[in-house]
């Protein structure tokens, strides 16, 4: 969470640091109107730059997934711009439209327009083909783009917030946000000070819509991950109605480059409802090329796996993703799998089994509901991985929490805890350790959530 935070304020910081070398936000003199023009330009900034980071982000690019410790946080930080874009965007819409609005009403009284002079339209020195004359003509065009984009982009925004809305509708109409930010690049090209070009502030806004617009290519064209798809056929389905859990085993063709137990990727076994993410529940195995999938319905999409799946189908994978990679140098790790979170954790047990660690290593599972055919199944690997495992079923043995988990690890203050599971949960087991002065990176999360 910190690289994510560093980064979202890093960018609205750093960009504010360089527009005020450009500009002020106290013009002389300063009135209603002339504050009014600054701060159109400021707010249009950190807007194309919340808005280019985003859909960089959207494009999923490898380079950054270390930095940002994983694409699960890249997408927590995508959905952070994605607000910061709706706000500042309401902010500049504001200050730019509503202003004509008061002075249609009559509540404001626009200055007259200063007369053109050397190098204005019309002036000396300005003929009617130079790129300055050309853009000066498109404003009123790059104003109604603006304005009708802004609107588009509230309502898919809006709609990307709101959790009701099906995922796969998400994953339908969100991509048009690439589009509008195209025709917002274009808005910002026109609109953005001549003067800021030649500037620090400039080069910085350059190159954002630069990626931006890159990103938006891949998207539109549906590149994103291209290179890292692997083609699959469903090999086996086990279905545990206990816990309405079904297992999906998948053999690989050629060139899936791997994955670290804990990581995740994206399956698409319907081109109708997109990929879905899902955390790989296997270790790699090259020999055999087969990933294994364990997904709970919870939703629309994954209640009807069971029903659409079919052995023999195909499916496509993109991936792997994610750095919940278990990998640090504390002699004990604490690990805490809630509900279908224990998912990552089966995946590096198995990976134990094959290549035994030197880390002393328990195990908290609790759960709401039991099924012996998965729990004999999560014995035997902890057993094989040689990990001491804790089963809790909260209608039998109670709620699990810090307090607890200490009592059953007396030395917990030489490990690092890794968690999967619901996010509150999460955060309550994260403030509580941390009072109790476990360091904040020694406590791993994975924010397993796509929108």
């Amino acid at each position: 969470m910190k690289n994510i935070k560093l980064t979202l304020w890093g960018l609205f910081l750093g960009l504010s640091a360089l527009w005020l070398l450009a500009d002020s936000l106290l013009p002389a003199p300063f009135t209603y109107f002339s504050f009014r023009g600054v701060f159109v330009q400021y707010t249009g900034l950190l807007l194309m730059g919340a808005m280019s980071l985003a859909m960089i982000l959207a494009a999923r690019p490898k380079w950054l997934e270390p930095r940002l410790n994983g694409l699960d946080k890249m997408y927590r930080l995508h959905k952070w711009l994605g607000i910061s874009t709706l706000v500042l965007g309401v902010i500049h819409w504001w200050w730019a439209q509503g202003t004509k609005w008061m002075v249609g009403w009559g509540w404001l009284v626009k200055p007259a327009r200063k007369g053109a002079g050397p190098g204005g339209p019309g002036g000396p020195g300005m003929g009617a083909d130079t790129l300055a004359e050309w853009l000066r003509s498109q404003r009123g065009l790059a104003e109604n783009i603006g304005e009708w984009a802004f609107y588009a982009t509230v309502v898919l925004l809006v709609l990307a917030l709101v959790k009701r809305f099906p995922y796969h509708r998400f994953v339908q109409t969100h991509k048009w946000l690439a589009a509008l930010y195209l025709l917002l690049v274009y808005h910002a090209l026109i609109l953005f000070k001549a003067e800021y070009w030649s500037q620090p502030v400039g080069w910085a806004l350059a190159l954002l819509l630069l990626g931006g617009t890159v990103a938006a290519w891949l998207v539109l064209s549906r590149r994103v991950g291209a290179g890292r798809k692997v083609a699959g056929r469903i090999e086996s389905l086990t279905y545990y109605p206990e816990l309405q859990v079904l297992e999906t085993a998948i053999q690989l063709e050629p060139g899936w480059a791997g994955h670290t137990a804990g990581q995740f990727a994206f399956a698409t076994s319907d081109q109708g409802e997109g990929a879905h993410p899902y955390t790989i529940a296997s270790a790699w195995e090259p020999e055999n090329r087969r990933i294994v999938f364990i997904t709970k319905a919870l939703g629309d999409h994954t209640s009807r796996l069971r029903e659409k799946l079919k052995v023999g189908a195909g499916v496509v994978v993109e991936g792997p993703y994610g750095c919940f990679d278990f990998n640090d140098r504390q002699p004990l790790q604490i690990w805490i799998g809630a509900g279908i979170g224990i998912t990552p954790f089966i995946a590096r047990m198995k990976q134990l089994a094959a290549r035994p660690g030197q880390q002393s290593i328990h195990l908290f599972h609790p759960t709401a509901e039991y099924s012996e055919a998965a729990i004999a199944k999560l014995r035997a690997d902890a057993a094989a991985a040689g990990v001491h495992l804790h089963l809790l079923v909260s209608p039998r043995d109670g709620l699990l929490d810090g307090e607890r988990i200490r009592q059953a690890v007396p030395d917990w203050r030489q490990a690092s805890l890794w968690f999967c599971g619901p996010p509150a949960f999460g955060q309550a087991l994260r403030q509580d350790f941390q009072a109790q002065g476990m360091a904040a990176e020694r406590f791993h999360q994975e924010l397993f959530q796509m929108r």
